[in-house]
């Protein structure tokens, strides 16, 4: 009993906190973005049918950025909070763009987590924890 309550445990555990690929690009450190032009726009899941029209009008700008649970248009990941921890810093992060390949973040968001080297670093392995919307103001 006691070992299969420690591999759910772990299943659990592995499924909550991934290793991931992170980059950044600049297009989402423009404010003034509109989320019109992103995978979370409108539909039921969208960011616009919740009231926010810009990059910057997320309360977590400018720590936003393209995450690769984001399927496609109006999928349910869209406004999803991660936790992305690099070498002990982390930030919280809102989805709200698709990803082909762990998360794509502004470059200030991911100065932040990485000491002010993200073009030195350009991609780095971090680990991302989905956390509750609430960490990221939403």
């Amino acid at each position: 009993m006691k070992f299969s309550s420690t591999v759910i445990s772990l299943v659990t555990f592995f499924s909550v906190v991934s290793a991931v690929n992170v980059r950044y690009d600049t297009v989402y450190d423009n404010s003034k973005g509109s989320l019109s032009t992103v995978t979370c726009s409108d539909g039921a899941n969208g960011l616009l049918t919740k009231g926010f029209t810009t990059f910057g009008s997320l309360p977590s700008f400018p720590n936003i950025g393209a995450a690769q649970v984001v399927e496609g248009w109006n999928s349910s990941a869209c406004g999803t909070c991660w936790k992305i921890t690099f070498v002990g810093k982390s930030i919280n992060v809102t989805a709200m763009d698709t990803g082909k390949d762990g998360f794509v973040l502004s470059l200030e968001a991911m100065n932040t987590l990485t000491g002010g080297h993200a073009t030195d670093l350009g991609v780095v392995d971090a680990q991302a924890t989905q956390i509750a919307k609430s960490h990221c103001g939403l």
